[in-house]
């Protein structure tokens, strides 16, 4: 009697990182016996996890908020909105619960108070890869959380704290239960995953047996091994990437970097805080190229930032021209709650960045 009325309903914004939290969050939910459901009007309570990123980031989640309190009336509210002060509770006083980003077990505290567990929390109910939320063909893998650079335009480390990255061992065993449950391809997300290792000092570890450190050379080798495509994201052009392109050639992981670039001005990216050096960039890219001519690169940029001349955005026309990247995205600079670019000087009126945008375009 008591399985029938131990229902969550979830909403799961934002990018990838978060739609892991949701998994995992999924996961336990599952493990413990609660049933998922599809509706407010069958769920005891609804989960929503937000995103607090950009202002159309922060509207959309409090929005969801307030349609899930006045669809159903019980909500907890998780997600890197729920970092961002008493935004929150300010907006929505009656929600029950608010915690901030990859916080399964504060999640699961709160749905205990207000949904008691339905069984034994050790009947294994969950298939090994895990309850996911993207196509059976594809699977997020998050091998780190956080972020150690503070670029003046992110609130990123504010909201999910410094990098700290999952134990390789760990990360293995999820990416070889993921395979083995039918997954295809594995997206390996993180804030900045070329800096994978880092704060553990690359430290070694075994995987059945195998030798790794905890660095991206070694997981995307290991990754390579289980039979799936392996793609990844949000690479920063470290010198160490070099590493991986051949791996890439060899067929081993799939001839893709997804890199966030964000400009091509010194000037800019310096004041952006970014890795300021693109001349080393576009001959890196041309390496790439030389040892695997096959690869595909992406990249986002922002235009309008604080301060930028007409001869900045310039440099950025002429360095896509010279970098010739597969797939491009752009923003328009908005500011961010919380973003150090706010006190910037300099900012640029919302024509001329459309106008800008338009241009890139």
């Amino acid at each position: 009697m008591q399985a029938s009325a131990s229902k969550v309903g979830f909403i799961s914004l934002g990018c990838p990182k978060a739609l892991v939290d949701s998994e995992r969050i999924l996961t336990q939910l599952r493990a413990e016996g609660y049933d998922v459901v599809p509706s407010y009007q069958d769920a005891n309570l609804v989960v929503v996890n937000t995103c607090g990123f950009i202002d159309d980031a922060v509207a959309e989640s409090l929005d969801a908020i307030g349609e899930a309190l006045a669809e159903n009336g019980k909500v907890i509210v998780t997600g890197c909105l729920g970092a961002k002060g008493d935004i929150v509770k300010q907006t929505h006083p009656n929600v029950l619960a608010v915690t901030g980003p990859h916080a399964t077990e504060e999640v699961m505290q709160a749905i205990h108070t207000h949904l008691p567990r339905p069984h034994d929390p050790f009947i294994d109910l969950v298939p090994s890869g895990g309850v996911k939320l993207t196509p059976r063909h594809y699977a997020y893998l998050k091998i780190s959380e956080g972020c150690n650079h503070h670029c003046q335009f992110c609130i990123i480390p504010s909201l999910r704290g410094d990098l700290v990255s999952r134990p390789i061992q760990d990360v293995m065993t999820e990416a070889e239960n993921l395979v083995q449950a039918g997954v295809k391809e594995l997206l390996v997300v993180s804030q900045d995953t070329s800096a994978y290792g880092v704060d553990l000092k690359y430290k070694a570890d075994f995987w059945k047996g195998r030798p790794l450190n905890t660095r991206m050379l070694d997981l995307a080798s290991a990754l390579g091994d289980l039979g799936a495509w392996v793609r990844l994201h949000y690479v920063y052009p470290y010198p160490h990437v070099d590493d991986v392109i051949p791996l890439m050639a060899a067929g081993k992981i799939l001839p893709y970097l997804d890199i966030p670039l964000q400009h091509a001005s010194p000037a800019i990216l310096k004041s952006m805080k970014r890795p300021a050096n693109t001349e080393n960039t576009l001959k890196r890219i041309q390496q790439w190229r030389n040892v695997c001519p096959d690869i595909t690169l992406r990249s986002t940029f922002i235009v309008g930032f604080p301060g930028e001349t007409e001869d900045d955005f310039a440099q950025l026309l002429e360095f896509l021209d010279e970098a010739q990247l597969d797939r491009v995205g752009c923003f328009a600079y908005s500011p961010v709650e919380g973003a150090s670019a706010n006190a910037l000087p300099n900012q640029i009126d919302e024509q001329t960045k459309q106008y800008r945008l338009e241009q890139f375009m």
